[in-house]
């Protein structure tokens, strides 16, 4: 029996990156998972290379009440219960604060807080009509330092952490369990395109001497999304290999 034999997923920017990595990993333990993004045709392509079986993928905008909605229901029509929803969908829009629009600010914002802010809520509401549920936040270690360049990034992902705490103290006696998540410098095709320069500096802040790779962010979701986890709520765990511990 895997760790989520016969539970059902939602993750929202699952088409690739970290989203992707914690999808697989939920399979390979029994789950079936409703991989959602903004891109539609790169959901339907990742829940195919998965298997249809055990994936769906659908088109989701996570700033959109509806589209988050939309997308709980899949998962209970398509594998009959939600049980675990990681809101991972993220975008960066960097520029220093003088320069840094105001559109660039609410994009941000929007998908990352109020984009985890319903998938939060939405799943809480099924969720605790079954008194059973775990839900994972993906936030940054840009949230607990704060990244010059990024006072949008920094503020929605430190908010996650609030939101976090908030709604796991809200759900906790309904059986629903909600958790953080902080990676630090993770390998993404997003991330090796930074400028060399950039990289060599956060690679000297790391004091195991790497970047981590998706998939050891996807062992602490699937952790907190799994009994592993059973007393937990409410917290944050840093996969940053001790960056700026």
């Amino acid at each position: 029996m895997g760790l989520l034999e016969m539970k059902t997923a939602v993750i929202t920017g699952g088409a690739q990156g970290i989203g992707l990595a914690i999808a697989k990993a939920f399979v390979t333990e029994g789950a079936r998972v409703v991989i959602a993004d903004l891109d539609g045709a790169a959901a339907d392509a990742a829940a195919k290379d998965i298997g249809p079986d055990a994936a769906v993928g659908v088109a989701c905008d996570v700033a959109k009440a509806d589209d988050v909605r939309r997308v709980i229901e899949t998962a209970v029509t398509s594998f009959g219960s939600l049980d675990v929803v990681v809101n991972n969908a993220g975008i960066t829009r960097d520029a220093t604060m003088r320069t840094m629009t105001e559109e660039q600010f609410d994009q941000v914002i929007a998908v990352h807080l109020k984009g985890c802010w319903n998938g939060t809520r939405l799943a809480a509401l099924r969720m605790r009509e079954q008194k059973s549920g775990a839900i994972v936040n993906i936030s940054s270690l840009s949230g607990k330092v704060g990244m010059a360049g990024q006072t949008n990034y920094s503020a929605a992902k430190a908010g996650i952490v609030g939101l976090t705490k908030a709604a796991a103290k809200e759900l906790a006696h309904h059986g629903v369990r909600v958790n953080a998540i902080q990676p630090g410098l993770i390998r993404t095709a997003m991330t090796e395109a930074m400028p060399q320069t950039a990289w060599d500096q956060k690679m000297a802040e790391i004091p195991m001497g790497r970047a981590g790779e998706p998939s050891e962010v996807a062992s602490v979701a699937l952790f907190y999304a799994s009994e592993l986890s059973s007393y937990m709520t409410g917290t944050v765990a840093e996969v940053t290999g001790g960056r700026f511990m």
